[in-house]
Order: C-alpha cells, then sequence, then structure tokens
C-alpha cells in the first residue's frame, strides 16, 4: 500500500524532496510577510470569481477574508516565518481541516491552476521562489486528496476488505 506523500508524489508529479525543497530556504525571511499576504489575496480573489459553480461552492461557507488570512498566516509559518497559524487556531492538520469539502483530483488541478495564476501574478515573488512554491502547493494539494480519500475508504471499512464483496448485502 503506498504512503500519502507516495501517492501526493505520483499524483502530483513532484517528487517529495523537491515539494520539500521550501525547507532549505527560509521563503518568509526572502519574501516578506506583505508578499504572502499578497499571494493569498491574488489567490482567493480569483477561486472567488471561478467561473465554476461546483468550485466556488467548495468556499461558499468561508468568508474570504478569513479565508485569506488563514492560508497568509499558515503559509507565513510554513515558511519559516513565527507560528501566526497555531497561535490562533492550533495546529495546522490539514487533512483534518480539509475532511468536510470535497478535496477530489478535479478540485485539486482547479485549486492548483488558481495558485499558479496568483504565483504569476504576484511581482514580489522571484521565478526560483515560484518554483519551489508550486512544488510544495502541487504535493500538498493531492497529499490532501490522498488523505481524504484514506479516511472516507476508512469510514466504509466493508469498502476493501480482504476476502469479503465491496459492501454486498448493505
Amino acid at each position: 500500500m503506498q504512503s500519502l506523500q507516495e501517492k501526493a508524489s505520483e499524483w502530483s508529479g513532484v517528487e517529495t524532496d523537491h515539494a520539500f525543497a521550501i525547507d532549505d530556504t527560509n521563503l518568509f525571511q526572502k519574501l516578506g510577510i506583505q508578499t504572502f499576504i499578497n499571494l493569498s489575496t491574488n489567490f482567493y480573489n480569483r477561486v472567488y470569481d471561478d467561473e465554476e459553480e461546483w468550485f466556488r461552492s467548495i468556499f461558499a461557507k468561508s468568508d474570504k477574508e478569513k479565508a485569506i488570512q488563514n492560508q497568509y498566516e499558515f503559509l507565513v509559518q510554513r515558511m519559516g516565518g513565527p507560528s501566526l497559524y497555531s497561535q490562533t487556531r492550533g495546529h495546522p492538520a490539514l487533512i483534518a481541516r480539509h475532511r468536510p469539502f470535497p478535496v477530489t483530483h478535479e478540485a485539486a488541478k482547479r485549486w492548483l491552476c488558481h495558485m499558479q495564476q496568483a504565483l504569476d501574478n504576484t511581482s514580489d515573488i522571484d521565478q526560483d521562489s515560484k518554483i519551489m512554491l508550486i512544488n510544495f502547493f502541487s504535493h500538498t494539494a493531492y497529499f490532501l486528496v490522498a488523505g481524504v480519500e484514506q479516511k472516507n475508504q476508512s469510514l466504509h471499512p466493508c469498502k476493501d476488505a480482504p476476502g469479503r464483496h465491496p459492501c454486498k448485502n448493505f
């Protein structure tokens, strides 16, 4: 059975060492807090204006300004800055926090499209940092897909139980 990291690498096309190249440099020190605020604002403006209703509906119950704040606080923390996210929200626990949402391959692909556009339109981010960030985002998006799929599967233990017909007689 593949680990979540292995699935994320396979599905995203990004090897784990490339996904976590962000740990080899302090992008917070390099880019600064305002860059992460700008990136998150740019990203969520795109998400909330998405032409596809199914995608917008994922975020419909979320306050846009709060979503921006949550994302930039997470990014600041993950990229080497102060623990803003953990101070206000606790441990990031990404899989658990995203489990209520339809985190699918299609949603991950659309999310990444918006993030790539946001990266491309955030002028304070140099090309090397953009590559590190999109590799991290791509791997993490599919890590969440794998994690949510695994958790949902565990809710239905008959699904792949050895020696059983999948949910037969249920």
